[in-house]
């Protein structure tokens, strides 16, 4: 009955992976459905500027939190103190938006320079909210990151742990490399696996909680002990310099918050005896 129960979840996460390759193609076609309702223009002076972020104190004393990529056309720098217009659609990071376009209207006076109204220092205080939203861009755009995970496994049922580093994004803005390490143990089985993933963050619109749904593969190097041995008063008997190797494929799908905070599902393909199923949480730093 658990094999049958395990068969059937297998099935049901190859149909979540199958839907989440489906999701770009839709994506892309409600965004060009909504292009024209989601462009949108604003002037005003930069306030700061960051790697892959910047924000504006418009005309109006608003602050508007901007994303920027090599998708953007822009001046070299973004200098603080400059008097720009911003062209920018739909961003994925909640809070922000993404700038398609900047044009310096006027260059950033010099610090010895009298102060017209469009100054950075006569700007009201910035608010906590989009500091925390600029704090938030930054951490996401580190292009290497490590984090921690535990987890469960079934079929053999196991408890988990690991650590992971995520290194990207390589060739797309989607698409992050993440070799991670799992430690597990059980009642008969204990494992030590390399997993050598490779994940694709799709672009969706869910901005309610920022959170992104993510998919991926990648070859897993395990190491396997099995023991049904015991000596007297029932302690277990294991031998550390009795592992087998096994290689295996692993698919997984899972949602992460831009909080770093994550929750995945993955399942282990050619790898007997490591576990069919694995629910896991993380963390990314």
């Amino acid at each position: 009955m658990l094999l049958q129960n395990l068969v059937m979840l297998r099935m049901v996460l190859m149909f979540i992976f199958c839907a989440l390759l489906s999701w770009p193609v839709y994506s892309q076609q409600n965004n060009a459905s909504n292009q024209s309702q989601d462009e949108n223009t604003v002037e005003g002076t930069i306030i700061s500027s960051n790697h892959g972020s910047f924000v504006v104190r418009s005309d109006d004393n608003q602050f508007h939190v901007f994303t920027w990529d090599r998708d953007t056309t822009r001046a070299h720098t973004l200098a603080a103190g400059a008097r720009v217009r911003v062209s920018s659609d739909q961003g994925e990071q909640a809070g922000a938006r993404h700038a398609t376009n900047v044009t310096t209207l006027e260059q950033a006076q010099s610090a010895g320079t009298s102060g017209s109204s469009s100054s950075p220092r006569d700007a009201a205080p910035v608010p906590q909210e989009v500091r925390g939203v600029e704090n938030e861009i930054r951490r996401d755009a580190r292009r290497w990151r490590v984090g921690v995970r535990a987890g469960v496994g079934l079929d053999p049922e196991l408890v988990m742990f690991g650590v992971h580093s995520q290194i990207g994004p390589v060739f797309s803005r989607q698409v992050f490399f993440r070799p991670n390490a799992d430690f597990a143990w059980g009642e008969v089985t204990d494992m030590v696996a390399v997993n050598l993933e490779a994940v694709y963050r799709v672009p969706t619109r869910m901005r309610g909680g920022a959170s992104a749904p993510y998919f991926g593969a990648g070859p897993s190097l395990n190491f396997i002990h099995q023991s049904f041995d015991a000596r007297s008063g029932n302690a277990r008997n294991i031998s550390f310099g009795n592992f087998d190797y096994e290689t295996g494929f692993n698919i997984l799908a899972g949602v992460q918050s831009r909080r770093g905070n994550f929750f995945e599902i993955k399942t282990s393909l050619y790898s007997q005896p490591a576990p069919v199923l694995r629910l896991i949480l993380g963390h990314n730093f």
